[in-house]
């Protein structure tokens, strides 16, 4: 399937309905389909992995496009450059973890991303900081402890944001770090407690 197929194929499963739920779940309705994740990874095992079909089905702008997108480039072929522009284009936080957990995380760069993005301001891209996080714990079955180790500070200084999205991300990442090993759990917990005691 090429582009033009791919769209056209998306806005034949345009479900209303399913928009109006997904909005129920604070997911933007902006260029939004309604189609569920499910169908998309069929979608995607149709297609196969294309970096170059994958930029142009996240420059289409919609919602389930970019999920594709991030299911089917190849993290081999993604450059630096070209994922801090996706990072800034987020606007919804299901784009952002899909993203985060089928592509981000398969990438060299996801350790040094995750503390960097972690350290922004934008909701979004904050988000992804920690959902990558929460993806590399539960994804990466190689790295050492020390590499999940040094997300404990950003944790418990990212703690006290309001934004309900970066909340749920940052907790998301620690209970994913805490699942790993019992020695990061024993560490998890005690950054509850201090989180906790703030």
């Amino acid at each position: 399937m090429n582009y033009q197929e791919i769209i056209k194929k998306l806005k034949l499963l345009r479900n209303p309905k399913n928009i109006e739920g997904m909005a129920r779940f604070g997911i933007n309705s902006n260029g939004t389909l309604g189609i569920s994740v499910t169908t998309l990874r069929k979608i995607a095992k149709e297609i196969g992995k294309n970096h170059e079909l994958a930029l142009e089905l996240w420059d289409s702008g919609i919602h389930e496009a970019r999920i594709l997108a991030a299911l089917i480039d190849n993290p081999k072929e993604v450059s630096i450059k070209q994922i801090e522009n996706w990072i800034k284009d987020l606007d919804s936080w299901d784009v952002c973890d899909q993203l985060m957990m089928n592509l981000i995380d398969k990438t060299d760069f996801a350790f040094n991303k995750a503390v960097k993005w972690s350290k922004r301001k934008p909701e979004f891209e904050k988000r992804a900081g920690f959902a990558l996080m929460a993806s590399l714990a539960f994804h990466d079955k190689n790295s050492k402890n020390e590499q999940f180790i040094q997300f404990f500070p950003l944790i418990i200084n990212s703690s006290n944001d309001e934004r309900n999205y970066v909340k749920k991300a940052v907790n998301w990442a620690l209970r994913q770090i805490g699942k790993r090993n019992l020695d990061l759990n024993k560490q998890a917990v005690e950054i509850c407690n201090i989180i906790i005691s703030k």
